[in-house]
């Protein structure tokens, strides 16, 4: 788990620095990952500043976030609309940001089929495929659809159990057509991936 949450972060930070509320944020929206928790996230970010990864780094203060307004209502009104907007406090207002080695680590781990091994981690992988050569697209691709073939070949034979009720065979069906869209769909992005490769080995 700690492999894949430090790919996670990485890949998030390659976009642009991020304090610790967004990362959650972005974790779950846009990289699937349902289970990150601040209880989580926080260690690995510590352990990846440790690695010399990622730094932390100074936000830059926001226009007209300036305390002298006057009054010390005022102050105090502008200070916590500054601790809400950092989204966690103190701690909250701590952004990261990767570094170069955090960049050359993320793209060989990202690269590694060892290090995000099984269809759990395959969507993880593709949301961050960008990163990624369109021959190293590709070797994904094939891999995970390797993978279906051999599950739907395991769920076609149990299938023909006749031992299988209606209900538990409908159940075998419906798998099945899963396991098909989701060839389906790895087939289609084959196609555009090496159409892809071919035009950048042509251009080369």
């Amino acid at each position: 788990m700690n492999r894949v949450l430090d790919i996670a972060i990485l890949g998030l930070l390659m976009d642009r620095d991020h304090h610790g509320y967004e990362i959650r944020t972005q974790l779950r929206e846009r990289l699937a990952q349902a289970n990150a928790s601040f209880g989580s996230i926080y260690p690995a970010l510590a352990r990846l500043e440790r690695q010399g990864l990622v730094e932390a780094v100074t936000p830059a203060a926001p226009r007209g976030s300036s305390l002298s307004t006057g009054s010390l209502s005022g102050e105090r009104a502008t200070l916590r609309s500054l601790r809400g907007a950092s989204g966690m406090g103190r701690r909250g207002r701590k952004v990261y940001r990767i570094t170069e080695r955090g960049r050359q680590e993320f793209m060989a781990l990202l690269a590694d089929p060892a290090t995000l091994a099984g269809g759990e981690t395959f969507s993880l992988r593709m949301a961050l495929a960008k990163y990624l050569t369109p021959s190293l697209r590709v070797a994904l691709l094939e891999r995970r659809r390797a993978d279906l073939v051999e599950r739907l070949g395991e769920i076609r034979a149990h299938s023909h159990n006749e031992q299988l009720d209606p209900y538990a065979r409908s159940v075998m069906d419906h798998a099945a057509k899963g396991v098909e869209l989701d060839l389906a769909w790895i087939d289609g992005l084959l196609t555009t991936e090496r159409n892809t490769e071919t035009f950048v080995n042509r251009t080369k």
